[in-house]
């Protein structure tokens, strides 16, 4: 009898280790798939109007604190490594959405810079004098007065109020920046470079508190309702951005579908393997967001333009 018992076990054992791996697997790269099909669209248009890179800044946030949190409690390993495959992926969707939002900004600059070229040239000024002047519009968007400064020197009197006058058409202050510190532009700075700053201090400053607060039982799981909580409202910018445009264009819903698919699994991966509760309560919320936005695609169906122009992309 025990001959013919301890195949069956050792069978039984291996298909569950075999489900237990591949559950794992899913955990750990499941979560970046929904971004597959949005960051093709928005890299396939040229356009990340539709998209709200304050999901982005939700996520890692969210990821970070749960990384912070696996060194007051030790939850499973696949959870770990899901974070920090998903930070790298929500930095890989802030770089195309901040290098699409430059190259559009530039192509609205330009068309601006010509029309002002066509118009000093009716005015009377020289064509030299006319690209000089679009020139220095250039390299003040391109890199800030400092730039304009080194190469020009000081303004010269002749067609400076044609430049004033351009000046003010084309905005050439635009480079907002982390180290600014800015509340007004926050994420919504220029350069790709400015985000991975925030993202450096946030780590530092969070990893230097939990280090000193790791003895606090109350600290260390606040920390973990944090972490499960902003992952839970990643959604919601989401949510509102479609909302305030009474329009779902832009948006991948394929991201959304994946999203629903995902959390579902998500959750009832934290229910089977009895995860901390902030895990699936948070969880029960984030599928709660998803159908939310679902049933926008549905109610904006026939809405194929934002209602006003969006804010700027951030």
């Amino acid at each position: 009898m025990d001959n013919v018992d301890l195949p069956l076990t050792l069978s039984e054992v291996t298909i569950v280790d075999l489900v237990s791996w591949i559950a794992s697997g899913a955990m750990i790269f499941g979560g970046i798939v929904p971004y597959i099909p949005q960051y093709r669209q928005i890299k396939k248009t040229e356009n990340a109007e539709g998209f709200s890179t304050y999901v982005c800044l939700a996520l890692l946030v969210a990821n970070t604190l749960r990384i912070l949190f696996w060194f007051g409690v030790h939850f499973e390993l696949p959870l770990l490594a899901q974070s920090i495959i998903m930070n790298f992926t929500m930095m890989v969707m802030l770089h195309l959405c901040t290098r699409v939002t430059q190259l559009n900004e530039m192509s609205t600059k330009r068309r601006a810079f010509l029309g002002n070229a066509t118009e000093s040239l009716s005015e009377g000024l020289p064509l030299e004098k006319a690209i000089r002047e679009e020139n220095k519009e250039l390299l003040v968007f391109a890199e800030g007065t400092e730039i304009r400064k080194r190469h020009y020197g000081a303004e010269p009197q002749q067609g400076k109020h044609h430049q004033k006058d351009a000046s003010s058409q084309t905005e050439p202050e635009t480079v907002h920046r982390f180290l600014d510190f800015d509340h007004r532009y926050f994420w919504k700075w220029t350069k790709f470079r400015d985000y991975i700053q925030f993202m450096c201090v946030f780590t530092l400053i969070g990893g230097y508190i939990t280090y000193m607060c790791l003895d606090y039982p109350v600290y260390v799981e606040t920390l973990g309702f944090l972490a499960v909580f902003v992952e839970a409202l990643l959604g919601a910018p989401q949510f509102w951005r479609n909302y305030q445009n009474k329009c779902t264009v832009g948006m991948s819903v394929k991201m959304v579908g994946f999203w629903t698919s995902g959390d579902t699994f998500k959750t009832g991966y934290f229910l089977v393997n009895k995860a901390p509760m902030q895990f699936w309560i948070c969880g029960l919320l984030q599928v709660g967001i998803d159908i939310a936005i679902l049933l926008q695609v549905w109610i904006y169906r026939k809405n194929m333009h934002p209602i006003a122009k969006p804010a700027k992309p951030i």
